[in-house]
């Protein structure tokens, strides 16, 4: 059987190797703690009358979490700028969506929405 393999070749014939960074174990066990820290204190604020602030609390810790999970786990905080820049554009186009919906909703009159 033949070897069907692509490799990356120079013009010279040396092989180019992909760039990799190695992140220790260490980080990666650090980082779930402090997830399951994170996770502990929204159960616990869940249970908290915080008045109004119970969204927001709730939010800012998934929010935090969230940045923990797209930095780490999945690799952005080593990735080119490339990466980092669909990031925020993914980013922009979630604030757009969710901005055109609340400018929606805060603009409808009192007693919109009925039940029954």
């Amino acid at each position: 059987m033949t070897d069907h393999a692509i490799s990356m070749g120079t013009p010279n014939g040396e092989h180019m190797q992909a760039e990799k960074h190695l992140v220790p174990l260490r980080v990666y066990f650090t980082v779930f703690g402090i997830l399951m820290v994170l996770t502990g204190v929204t159960v616990s604020a869940a249970f908290m009358d915080l008045g109004p602030f119970n969204t927001m609390v709730a939010l800012v810790i998934a929010v935090i979490k969230m940045l923990l999970v797209v930095l780490y786990f999945m690799h952005v905080r080593y990735s080119s700028r490339l990466t980092w820049a669909v990031l925020g554009a993914g980013f922009f186009w979630l604030a757009l969506l969710l901005l055109m919906t609340l400018s929606d909703y805060v603009t409808r009159g009192v007693g919109w929405l009925h039940y029954g």
